[in-house]
């Protein structure tokens, strides 16, 4: 596993990394190390000459003997996060000076790695710091577009997209905006349309006029018509005072009917007739009242469908869909994913008191694999449950709820399904492949460390070497028959 492959995807520039050490074996030795995985090294034999490059280099990563002549390793801490705040210093520490990797990690350390140096362990320890720094260039980025995506000039800021479905969503609500002519959008559930039923309004010229929003799935029949129409005083048992009904509410402004497939035919004939004519009574009174208002409805329902049925009345569904808008759902909008995790993260990182910074790669891979039946109110949710049960600065998949964890993608042809830190195995699996995968599974959690992966199986070391040989010798056997069977063909 190369550590440079932890950077983001944006750039090819690997990660350049500073290694600090007076003693010329251990500084030649951790270069090697490094630049095996792909690392650019820098390196200084003291405290001095690592503020020289450290001048001289934008570097964010500093992996720094804490007993150096001269200026000393926590001096060194201290004057780096002087020079350059955002960067990341490891420390590494002798036998017996845990004293001292306490006070580095007080002055601001990332992490502190004790000597003799074990390559396993600093491979471990500078791959989460590089994932840190990833994650940080990545919110930069993200976080400027956010910036161009919700500029002060335009309206519809709170709507975050930059896919072409979106995009195209967005210029029809523009288009539609100036006119007044009915607004119908269609959506699955969770796609957003009250958002975009409200910037459809603030980019109108009735911005500076009410906004008033109906759930129609959420109200009784008959509480829904008195609600919409308002009522007079002792116009049924109950109605000790007269009330202004949701369509006054909206004079000048905008109405929002949201489920409005569920309205009853009675209350869809009365609807219509306020359409055509620009009239109503309220519950009670014979009194016609004249009202002008922006009606945009929406359902998740099929329309059309229930107008076959006679579940829906023809000429309400042509008065309401003068101007029809689909809204994508998220799966259809992976362009979008990034931004909205990353405008969620930071809400409620800033309402929970949290300092989540971003998502590990294999979290967002998960994020990305997902079909997201609730679109984005179900990633919404994903990403605030996350944010409050989190203790650590970047969510890991056991952040995320169990269903996000196992799904599989959709070209692995193992039926063995694997999630972090364990693999699932269904019924029927033969015995060999279960050893097999969990082998394998505990020696990818273990980067390879052949010593602690037998440990954490209860095994002697030598069992897994020789039942690693049988596995490597399987497999050549049947890549071999594969292509002699290929050649044959």
């Amino acid at each position: 596993m190369e550590l440079n492959k932890s950077h983001t995807k944006q750039s090819s520039k690997p990660f350049e990394v500073l290694v600090v050490e007076d003693e010329p074996e251990h500084l030649a030795s951790l270069k090697r190390l490094f630049e095996r995985e792909g690392l650019i090294v820098h390196t200084a034999a003291s405290g001095e000459l690592a503020l020289e490059v450290l001048r001289s280099q934008d570097l964010t990563l500093i992996i720094s003997d804490i007993m150096l002549p001269g200026l000393s390793g926590i001096e060194l801490l201290k004057a780096t996060k002087t020079l350059r705040p955002r960067a990341d210093v490891v420390v590494m520490t002798a036998y017996g000076s845990i004293e001292l990797a306490v006070e580095a990690m007080r002055a601001g350390a990332y992490d502190f790695i004790q000597k003799p140096l074990k390559a396993t362990l600093i491979r471990q320890v500078v791959r989460r710091a590089l994932e840190k720094q990833r994650l940080a260039a990545e919110n930069i980025m993200l976080r400027r577009e956010l910036a161009q995506v919700m500029s002060s000039g335009d309206k519809t800021r709170t709507i975050i997209g930059r896919s072409p479905a979106m995009q195209a969503t967005m210029e029809m609500i523009h288009q539609a905006a100036p006119s007044t002519a009915t607004v119908f959008l269609h959506g699955e559930s969770g796609t957003g349309k009250e958002l975009l039923a409200r910037a459809l309004h603030e980019c109108s010229p009735r911005a500076t006029k009410p906004f008033v929003v109906v759930n129609c799935a959420a109200l009784p029949e008959a509480i829904l018509e008195a609600e919409l129409f308002g009522y007079e005083k002792g116009a049924f048992t109950g109605a000790s005072a007269t009330k202004e009904g949701r369509i006054e509410k909206a004079q000048d402004g905008t109405l929002f009917l949201d489920e409005v497939g569920e309205l009853s035919l009675p209350v869809q004939a009365k609807l219509l007739r306020v359409l055509q004519e620009g009239e109503f009574e309220r519950l009670g009174s014979n009194q016609t009242r004249s009202i002008d208002f922006r009606l945009v409805s929406a359902t998740n329902r099929e329309l059309e469908q229930l107008v076959q049925k006679n579940e829906f009345r023809e000429d309400l569904y042509y008065r309401l869909n003068v101007i029809g808008i689909t809204i994508a759902p998220l799966r259809e909008r992976p362009e979008d994913l990034a931004l909205l995790v990353n405008h969620f993260l930071r809400r409620f990182s800033a309402k929970n008191d949290k300092n989540v910074l971003g998502l590990s790669k294999e979290a967002m891979d998960m994020i990305a694999r997902w079909r997201w039946p609730g679109n984005v109110r179900e990633l919404e949710n994903v990403i605030e449950r996350a944010v409050v049960l989190s203790r650590n600065e970047i969510l890991t998949p056991e952040d995320l709820p169990q269903p996000l964890r196992t799904v599989q993608t959709s070209n692995d042809p193992n039926p063995i399904r694997r999630e972090s830190r364990g693999i699932l195995i269904p019924i029927g699996t033969k015995l060999e492949d279960v050893e097999r995968e969990l082998i394998y599974a505990t020696l990818q959690e273990t980067n390879g460390d052949k010593t602690l992966a037998a440990q954490l199986l209860g095994i002697a070391a030598r069992t897994i070497y020789r039942k690693l040989d049988k596995l490597e010798t399987q497999r050549s056997l049947e890549q071999h028959t594969a292509t002699t069977s290929d050649q044959q063909t």
